[in-house]
């Protein structure tokens, strides 16, 4: 009798477990494991357009035709408006000493400009460029970007803050992890179609991050993106990634680059 009785509770939680078709009931993500190989992905370039090889590229953002860029080092930092095709600026505005300009974001016509290590943020107008506020925030400043929601600020840790626009208040934090290694160096920012597209400081690759988990989805690797002898300086790295959501394009380009380019993923 023991013996039927121990088949029938055997039977029966087979049965439960089929029913519900293996489904995790503890709330856990159905992200693949923490030991899977993240792919990586290849490119290939669609256009070529001059860059400003003086330009010390921290942040990028297209918008109407043109690039929004902001360039840094302390006494050479600035916010430019410049022309895709020639790479010319059409307007600038200079970023006073001795603040080290980093990333930026467009929400809400306006644009907001991180520094490096005084834990301020300047808000200019869209159109204008004129400067119509200010903010803080703790540590360090690396990129920006935005979901249309939050601002999504990377310090150079392997950590992604979300800030509300309005308070500064930071409403979430993830940290990004390539399986069970967390990436850090976080650099230059940019959200493209649902995922954070993320430069990592001093490499080839770009990093695209699920924003809600963290995890590093897949790797974009842009090696050979320019020629030997192209740039001497040894911080002339990959830095800067823009996207044109109307018309599914995206750029690319680094520090001290002469040139910047409209690239398509290979998947």
């Amino acid at each position: 009798m023991a013996r039927i009785f121990l088949i029938l509770v055997i039977l029966l939680s087979l049965l439960c477990v089929q029913c519900n078709g293996g489904a995790n009931t503890n709330g856990a993500s159905n992200d693949p494991p923490a030991n899977a190989v993240v792919p990586t992905l290849g490119y290939q370039i669609v256009n070529i357009w001059p860059h400003d090889p003086n330009a010390f590229t921290q942040g990028l953002v297209y918008l109407d035709g043109k690039m929004i860029e902001s360039t840094g080092q302390e006494g050479r930092s600035s916010l430019r408006n410049v022309e895709l095709q020639t790479g010319k600026v059409l307007k600038k505005v200079d970023v006073p000493e001795p603040y080290f300009a980093e990333g930026i974001a467009l929400l809400n016509n306006k644009i907001y400009q991180l520094t490096w290590q005084h834990q301020l943020g300047f808000i200019y107008d869209a159109q204008n460029f004129q400067r119509v506020g200010q903010f803080n925030y703790d540590g360090e400043g690396w990129g920006l970007t935005t979901d249309g929601h939050s601002l999504i600020l990377s310090d150079g840790s392997n950590r992604i803050r979300f800030l509300d626009p309005d308070s500064f208040r930071v409403t979430k934090t993830i940290a990004v992890l390539d399986g069970k290694l967390p990436v850090k160096e976080l650099n230059e920012l940019e959200f493209v179609n649902g995922e954070i597209y993320a430069n990592i400081w001093h490499d080839d690759r770009i990093a695209a991050i699920n924003p809600q988990t963290g995890r590093v989805n897949a790797w974009i690797d842009l090696t050979g993106l320019l020629q030997p002898g192209d740039v001497q300086d040894p911080e002339a790295v990959l830095n800067g990634i823009a996207y044109d959501q109307a018309s599914n394009r995206l750029f690319v380009t680094g520090k001290l680059w002469p040139r910047l380019f409209e690239i398509k993923i290979k998947r």
